[in-house]
C-alpha cells in the first residue's frame, strides 16, 4: 500500500546540507497498523511528509495505493489535479491537533469536504457520520478550546477521515497526550484499522506504541532505517536491536560456570509453563535474571532472560528443550569465556538427529 524506495530528502542550512533521509526503503502492506520509531532527528517527521509530499522528497520515489505520488510532482497542470485527487486520498493526524479555533468541531471536520467541493448537507452528514465514528457525537456545536486534549486528537482523526481516504499517517498523535488517553486514542485507531481496513502508518518515539497496536514496526536512525518487519520477525531476530529495545532484559552471569540465555515467548508458547517444565525434566535449579511480558497486537508476547548452572556445552540438551518448545533461544556470550557455542549448536544438532534414528 505504501512504498518509498531510495528515498532521500536534504535541507539546506545556513549555507550547509543536512541530509534528513538518507536512502530509505520501506513497504506497508495494506490493511497493516506500521509503525517507525525512533529519537528526535531521526527523519521520521520528514519520512512521514514525504509519503503524502508535505515535503518533496530529494530523490527517490514514493508510492501509496499503486500511484507513483512523485511522478505527479512538478509536472504541470493536468498532474497536478491528480496528485491533489491521490493525496485526498490520504488522511494525516498531527501531534498537535491543528484544528481551527474560530470553527467548531463539526466545522472543523467538514473543512477538507469544503475544499473538495463537497455540498454542504453531505459535509453535514459525513462529519455526523464521522464523530458518532470517534465517539463524540455530543461535541459537535463545541469549540476547541471546550474540549480536552484526548477530544481534540479525536476530532483531528475525524477531519482526517472526512475524505475516505484508504491510507492514515499519524505523526506522534498521541505525544502531547496522557497514558490514559494516549490508550484510548491508540485503540481508536486500532478500532478504525479493523472496522475500516484502513492502512495506518504512524511514527513515534515510544516503544509502548509499537507494542500496543503496530503489526510491523521499523527503526530509524540517523535518516536511515536500521532494521524492520513484522514485530512478531522482529523478536525472533537474534540480535534485533528493535526487539531488544521493545523487550529489554538484563542480568549477567553470578559465576564463570553459568549459562545465561535469553529466551523469547509467542504464539501458544507465551502462555505455557515451560521453564519450570524445563527445571522438572532435567532437574535444574533455573535462575530468572529479567523478563518482560506484554500483550502486541492481542497476543501474549516477551522474553526473558535465565541462568542455567553450568556451562553451555552441559547444557545443550536443555536449550534443545526449549526450542522444541517453539521457543527462540539466544545465548548471552560471555566476553570472558571461550566457549565455542557453535560447535555446540553442531552437537545438539547431532543428538537430535540421533533421536530422530
Amino acid at each position: 500500500m505504501i512504498t518509498t524506495s531510495g528515498l532521500t530528502k536534504v535541507y539546506q542550512s545556513r549555507g550547509r546540507e543536512v541530509t534528513a533521509l538518507d536512502g530509505v526503503d520501506l513497504h506497508v502492506r495494506e490493511g497493516e497498523v506500521y509503525g517507525v520509531i525512533g529519537q528526535s532527528g531521526a527523519g521520521k517527521s520528514s519520512l512521514i511528509r514525504c509519503v503524502n509530499l508535505l515535503e518533496r522528497p530529494t530523490t527517490g520515489t514514493v508510492t501509496v495505493d499503486g500511484v507513483d505520488l512523485t511522478a505527479l510532482a512538478g509536472r504541470g497542470r493536468r498532474a497536478g489535479k491528480e496528485l491533489r485527487e491521490a493525496r485526498s486520498r490520504i488522511g494525516m493526524v498531527f501531534q498537535h491537533f491543528n484544528l481551527l479555533s474560530s470553527r467548531t468541531v463539526q466545522a472543523n471536520i467538514e473543512l477538507p469536504l469544503e475544499i473538495l467541493g463537497i455540498s454542504g448537507r453531505e459535509r453535514s452528514r459525513k462529519a455526523a457520520e464521522l464523530l458518532d465514528l470517534v465517539g463524540l457525537s455530543d461535541k459537535a456545536k463545541a469549540y476547541p478550546g471546550q474540549l480536552s486534549g484526548g477530544q481534540k486528537q479525536r476530532v483531528g482523526i475525524a477531519r482526517a477521515l472526512a475524505g475516505d481516504p484508504k491510507v492514515l499517517l499519524s505523526d506522534e498523535a498521541t505525544s502531547a497526550l496522557d497514558p490514559e488517553t494516549t490508550r484510548s486514542i491508540l485503540q481508536l485507531l486500532r478500532d478504525l484499522n479493523r472496522q475500516l481496513g484502513l492502512t495506518v502508518l504512524l511514527i513515534t518515539h515510544e516503544m509502548d506504541v509499537v507494542k500496543a497496536v503496530c503489526d510491523s514496526a521499523a527503526l530509524m536512525k540517523r535518516g536511515r532505517i536500521i532494521e524492520s518487519g513484522t514485530v512478531a520477525e522482529l523478536l525472533a531476530t537474534p540480535g534485533s536491536e528493535l526487539a531488544g529495545e521493545l523487550f529489554p532484559v538484563s542480568g549477567a552471569a553470578t559465576g564463570p560456570d553459568h549459562t545465561v540465555v535469553d529466551v523469547t515467548f509467542h504464539g501458544d508458547a507465551a502462555t505455557q509453563p515451560v521453564i519450570s517444565q524445563l527445571a522438572r525434566t532435567y532437574n535444574i535449579d533455573i535462575s530468572i535474571l529479567g523478563a518482560a511480558m506484554d500483550t502486541v497486537a492481542g497476543r501474549q508476547i516477551g522474553r526473558m532472560r535465565i541462568e542455567l548452572p553450568g556451562r553451555y556445552e552441559d547444557n545443550v540438551v536443555p536449550v534443545g528443550f526449549l526450542r522444541e518448545q517453539g521457543l527462540q533461544v539466544d545465548v548471552v556470550e560471555d566476553p570472558e569465556s571461550d566457549t565455542d557455542t557453535d560447535s555446540a549448536d553442531a552437537e545438539l544438532a547431532e543428538l537430535v538427529k540421533d533421536g530422530a534414528q
